[in-house]
């Protein structure tokens, strides 16, 4: 599955941030920040092959802990260290966890529609966009990860009664004008967690804040 510039599953670049912070530059080297552990297609099971029941345990377990890895990712940070943006031009840490919980929302519901229509053309939606409403700018990230526990408690339970014939069903993204199937989604989103939360973890290393 394509992915856009810092991870993202559907259109939007992310918010421009022109404000100079050195202590987010400092010691990056040749290091790209938008990727801290690789593209989704560098990961050792990415575009590997088709379903494997090996494999899917480790999706499915990926998925699962994604709600503990970002609160992980955050603790004992305090409003104005979730203000700050991952890198220069990116999102800050509190963006980055609402915006998981917009992505993942979306996932779920698309691997329903793809469970019970025939490839269902999907909505995309414009994440930059959704990163700058009043939901996320105003309230408190405990709610996205709230929201993220309940929603990854269903989608597992979902995933792991999925036969091997769902995983080959799909849904039609328009903006990339294929069809992708959901067991390259659930490889996608296995990674998408980890690689958000290494955008926070990679944060606080740079700054000191661990």
């Amino acid at each position: 599955m394509h992915l856009s510039e810092d991870g993202k599953v559907d259109g939007g670049a992310q918010p421009s941030d022109d404000r100079p912070n050195e202590l987010v530059e400092r010691g990056i080297g040749d290091v790209d920040l938008r990727y801290p552990i690789g593209k989704v297609e560098d990961q050792i099971f990415s575009d590997k092959g088709g379903y494997n029941e090996k494999v899917k345990t480790v999706y499915l377990q990926e998925i699962q802990m994604c709600p503990t890895l970002l609160e992980h990712a955050i603790l004992n940070l305090d409003e104005n260290h979730l203000d700050v943006p991952y890198r220069n031009g990116g999102w800050t840490s509190k963006q980055v966890i609402h915006h998981v919980a917009d992505s993942h929302m979306n996932a779920y519901g698309r691997f329903k529609l793809a469970l019970t229509e025939d490839n269902p053309t999907i909505k995309p939606y414009d994440e930059a966009a959704w990163a700058e409403l009043s939901d996320t700018k105003n309230l408190p990230v405990n709610i996205s990860l709230t929201l993220l526990h309940a929603l990854h408690t269903r989608w597992v339970e979902l995933m792991k009664n999925m036969k091997e014939d769902d995983w080959r069903r799909t849904i039609f993204h328009p903006e990339h004008k294929r069809k992708i199937s959901l067991w390259d989604m659930a490889g996608t989103y296995a990674w998408h967690g980890k690689h958000h939360a290494a955008h926070i973890t990679g944060l606080r290393a740079r700054m000191g804040w661990d």
